[in-house]
């Protein structure tokens, strides 16, 4: 099994959705013609054709609706949104219809939505298209939110979202793109979390693009590396069973740090595991700032290796 891009991984699994299922069909800005924003659909309209793989209006609330009303018709749409700061223009598609019509219906209808998105800083996109949001929808009861941070996840985890009744959000991540890893091929699971790296000091719990920092500052502190891949709904077991070990933990979020997705990390550990803490949980997130442009301050502005090494050497002081 040759080693693969990140990127391949996408539109591989992309191919694989849309050969399998004459249902499944791909929309968005740019997929088509131009071959997707990041060339992840390259290729795929010479291959399926115009209707099924749709070039729409630059209208992210319009396109969503449409995929949430063929969704309940039936088919297994996938709707591409470039960017994760686009996607507040279909907020009230997601949260307000795809998220609620499942309760609001008595169980009669079901949303089997997949909407991909990008998302996260590190590539000098500046304020606009630099967020980290996936916490934000992570608050949202209805939706299920994953997070590929590996090869083998970007392949697998969008057949297994495509199986599910309801709506599913992908969020991608560009700064990974290039990285290289083998995938399988297989359905991935989008219910658990899962360590990638054992140790015995300290539990550092990631996702997404903060991943391979993770990784990188777990070398030089000997800590265990839980990758929460799907953040709703969260799996913290393998959290807490990480914790039982090493004692003392560090949480890695590339969002920002006032009501982010890292506070309700903590604040789950705090419930399910205050007893095995040796010290204080520590959290390692952006600044408080929009992004900046210039490289050197948003590499400032970003969680970096170096902070997460000096977070969990804090731990031990």
């Amino acid at each position: 099994m040759s080693a693969i891009s990140y990127r391949e991984a996408l539109r591989l699994a992309l191919d694989e959705a849309l050969e399998k299922d004459e249902r499944v069909f791909l929309m968005g800005e740019d997929v088509g013609r131009y071959g997707g924003t990041y060339a992840v659909s390259k290729g795929l309209l010479e291959k399926y054709g115009s209707e099924r793989v749709r070039d729409t209006p630059l209208s992210e609330l319009g396109f969503v609706g449409a995929g949430i009303g063929a969704a309940l018709g039936g088919m297994r749409p996938i709707v591409e949104v470039m960017t994760v700061n686009f996607s507040l223009l279909a907020l009230d598609q997601i949260v307000n219809t795809a998220a609620l019509l499942r309760h609001m219906s008595g169980g009669q209808f079901s949303v089997p939505l997949v909407v991909r998105m990008a998302t996260g800083a590190g590539r000098q996109l500046a304020a606009q298209h630099s967020h980290s949001l996936e916490g934000w929808y992570a608050h949202i009861p209805g939706i299920r939110i994953v997070a590929p941070a590996t090869v083998e996840d970007a392949r697998g985890m969008l057949g297994a979202a495509l199986a599910d009744p309801d709506p599913v959000l992908v969020f991608e991540y560009p700064a990974l793109f290039e990285t290289k890893g083998e995938a399988s091929g297989g359905k991935v699971d989008i219910a658990s979390s899962k360590v990638r790296r054992e140790g015995s000091r300290v539990t550092l719990v990631t996702y997404g693009g903060c991943l391979p920092k993770a990784m990188q500052a777990a070398e030089q502190v000997d800590g265990e590396v839980i990758d929460l891949r799907v953040l709703r709904p969260l799996d913290m077991a393998p959290v807490v069973g990480s914790l039982k070990k090493t004692r003392r933990a560090v949480v890695v979020d590339e969002g920002w740090r006032s009501g982010g997705l890292a506070a309700e990390v903590m604040a789950r550990i705090m419930e399910q595991a205050f007893y095995e803490l040796d010290a204080p949980v520590a959290r390692v997130c952006s600044e408080e700032v929009p992004v900046p442009y210039a490289k050197h301050l948003e590499e400032a502005a970003l969680p970096q290796t170096e902070k997460i090494v000096a977070a969990a050497q804090g731990l031990f002081a």
